[in-house]
C-alpha cells in the first residue's frame, strides 16, 4: 500500500484533484465573498468615466443628447442643476431609452415625455425633496425629476473641495459631484450622478446555491477527469522504468514507444545509448578476465618467484642479490603499465569526450611530441626524422591526439630493428589531415596487417614486444572518438608506416 500511495499516478492524480479544488475555492470566494466590493469598485470607476465624459461635453450643443446616452448605458441618475437647486436637466436609465443611437450613428433628439420613476437615494432619513425654483421650464420642458435628499449635502462637500469635485458612498447609493461649465449658461452649474451599489444583494444567494451545485458536479468531474490523465501519464513513465531495469540485459528491450512527450523520447534515446556502452563495458569485462588474466599472472608470477629467490638462495650473493631486484623492478613496471594502458582503454570506451573538442595547431603538437620522444630515445641512439607541415589546425581533443601520437612512435622504437630511426610526418590536404609514423624495421607480414589493431594482439601473436596489447587498439580508438580512421601499409623487411586520417 506505501508503494501505490507513493507512485508516480497516485501522486499526479492527487496534485490535479488538488489544483481543481484550489480553482473552484477561489471562483467561489470570487463569486460570494469579494463579488459585492468588485462589482462596486468597478461600478465606481464606471461612474467616474461616466462624469469625465459628461464634463468633457458639457459645453457642447448636443451635451442633453449625451447625459440621456451615458445614463441610459450605464443605468445612473444624472442631474444638472443651478447652486440655487433650479434643475437645468435631468436624465437616468429609463429615459435614455428613446435616445439610443440610429442606425447611422446619429443620436435622435429627446422626447419631452415624463419618464418611469427612478429610486432616488436618501440622505439621514430625509425623502427626496421638491426643486427650490419648480421643474416648470418652458423653455426644456416639465418631464424632470425633483432633487434628491442629498443634494444639499453635496452643495457643503463640493464647497469644501480644492478640485470642485466630490463624492459620497452610502450602503445604498455611490453619488458624485462637481461644478462644471455648461451649455447656454455663464456661471458654473452643479453635475450631480448617483448610482446604486447593491444591485448584486439579491444575486449572491442564488449565486451560492447555483455555484454550490456546480461545484459538486464539476469537482468529481474534475477528480475522475484527472485520474484518467495520470494514468494517461504515468504509462510511459512506468515503462521506463521498466525498461531501465533492464539495462545491460540480454533480453534488453525497447518496451516504450515514442511520440507521448519529447523529454521521455529523449530519456528513452539516454537509456539506449546507456544501454549500449553498458554492454561495451560488460564485453570489455569478459575480454579482460579472458585475454588479460594470462599477462597479469606472468609478472605477478615472476615477482613472487625472483622474490623468493633472493629470500631462499641470492640474499647472501650481493651480485645475483641486484640482479633478482632489477628483474622484479621489471616486472613491476611491465605490471603497473599493463594496468595503465586497461584503465586508460576502459575510460575511452566509456566516456564520451566529444564536448572537450577545441580547434588547437596541430603542427606544434606533433613537432613537440617528436622533440620530446627524441630526447627520451637519445640512449637507444635513435633517430627522428621530422618532415612536419606548419601551421595545420584541427578541431579535437590535444591530449587524446598526442597519446596516440605517443603510442606510434614507441610502437615504432620498438620496432625499428638496426635501422635506429623513425620519421614523424604531417601533411594538411585539402580536406583531410594525415599524420604518418614509419619504422625502418622488420615489417608486418600481409596476413596479420588486419589484426594489428586488435585488442590484445602484440602481447599474444606478435612474440610479447608491446605491454599489453592495447597500444593499437588504444590509437584506433581516439581517432574514431575524432571521426577520423587508422591503417598501416607496410613490407617485410622494410618497415612500417601507421597513418591517421582525420577530416578539416
Amino acid at each position: 500500500m506505501k508503494t501505490k500511495t507513493k507512485s508516480f499516478k497516485t501522486k499526479l492524480w492527487i496534485y490535479f484533484a488538488l489544483f481543481t479544488a484550489f480553482i473552484f475555492v477561489i471562483l467561489w470566494l470570487l463569486q460570494t465573498v469579494f463579488l459585492q466590493s468588485l462589482y462596486n469598485g468597478m461600478l465606481i470607476s464606471d461612474t467616474k468615466k461616466a462624469a469625465e465624459e459628461i464634463i468633457a461635453s458639457s459645453t457642447k450643443p448636443d451635451i442633453e443628447r449625451k447625459i440621456d446616452s451615458i445614463a441610459h448605458q450605464k443605468s445612473l441618475l444624472v442631474m444638472i442643476a443651478e447652486a440655487d437647486g433650479t434643475i437645468i436637466y435631468s436624465s437616468d436609465e429609463f429615459k435614455g431609452i428613446h435616445n439610443r443611437n440610429k442606425p447611422d450613428g446619429s443620436i435622435p433628439e429627446p422626447k419631452s415625455e415624463a419618464p418611469a420613476k427612478m429610486p432616488v437615494p436618501e440622505s439621514d432619513g430625509i425623502s427626496a425633496k421638491e426643486p427650490i425654483h419648480g421643474t416648470d421650464n418652458p423653455a426644456r420642458g416639465n418631464d424632470y425629476r425633483s432633487l434628491p435628499g442629498d443634494y444639499n449635502d453635496m452643495l457643503d462637500l463640493l464647497s469644501d473641495s480644492d478640485d470642485s469635485t466630490a463624492e459620497k458612498t452610502t450602503d445604498d447609493y455611490y453619488i458624485f459631484g462637481a461644478y462644471i461649465d455648461y451649455n447656454g449658461y455663464d456661471d458654473s452649474v452643479v453635475l450631480y450622478i448617483s448610482t446604486p451599489i447593491d444591485a448584486t444583494g439579491a444575486s449572491v444567494t442564488i449565486l451560492q446555491r447555483i455555484l454550490f451545485i456546480v461545484t459538486i458536479i464539476s469537482l468529481i468531474a474534475g477528480f475522475v477527469l484527472s485520474w484518467f490523465i495520470a494514468k494517461k501519464f504515468s504509462k510511459p513513465v512506468a515503462r521506463l522504468s521498466d525498461k531501465a531495469e533492464k539495462l545491460g540485459e540480454k533480453d534488453y528491450s525497447a518496451g516504450y514507444e515514442k511520440s507521448f512527450c519529447s523529454e521521455l523520447d529523449s530519456l528513452s534515446d539516454t537509456l539506449d545509448r546507456t544501454n549500449e556502452k553498458l554492454i561495451v563495458s560488460k564485453d570489455f569485462q569478459m575480454q579482460l578476465l579472458s585475454n588479460v588474466s594470462h599477462d597479469l599472472r606472468t609478472p605477478l608470477t615472476m615477482i613472487k618467484g625472483y622474490a623468493e629467490m633472493i629470500r631462499d638462495i641470492s640474499w647472501e650473493d650481493s651480485e645475483a642479490m641486484k640482479e633478482d631486484v632489477q628483474v622484479i623492478i621489471k616486472e613491476a613496471d611491465r605490471l603497473n603499465a599493463l594496468v595503465n594502458e586497461i584503465l586508460e582503454y576502459s575510460e575511452l570506451q566509456t566516456n564520451d569526450r566529444h564536448q572537450a573538442f577545441e580547434s588547437f595547431d596541430l603542427s606544434m603538437l606533433v613537432k613537440g611530441a617528436a622533440d620530446r620522444f627524441e630526447k627520451l630515445s637519445l640512449p637507444e641512439n635513435i633517430t627522428i626524422e621530422k618532415d612536419i607541415e606548419p601551421e595545420v589546425f584541427i578541431l579535437g581533443d590535444s591530449e587524446l591526439i598526442e597519446r596516440a601520437l605517443y603510442n606510434l612512435m614507441d610502437n615504432a622504437v620498438r620496432h625499428t630493428g638496426n635501422g635506429k630511426k623513425i620519421r614523424v610526418g604531417l601533411k594538411g590536404l585539402q580536406e583531410k589531415i594525415m599524420i604518418e609514423v614509419q619504422d625502418f624495421g622488420e615489417g608486418i607480414p600481409a596476413s596479420e596487417i588486419d589484426h594489428i589493431w586488435d585488442r590484445y594482439y602484440t602481447s599474444r601473436q606478435r612474440k610479447g614486444k608491446g605491454v599489453s596489447g592495447l597500444g593499437l587498439a588504444i590509437v584506433q580508438q581516439i581517432v574514431g572518438i575524432h571521426n577520423g580512421k587508422c591503417y598501416a601499409q607496410s613490407k617485410e623487411s622494410e618497415g612500417c608506416t601507421f597513418c591517421l586520417e582525420f577530416n578539416r
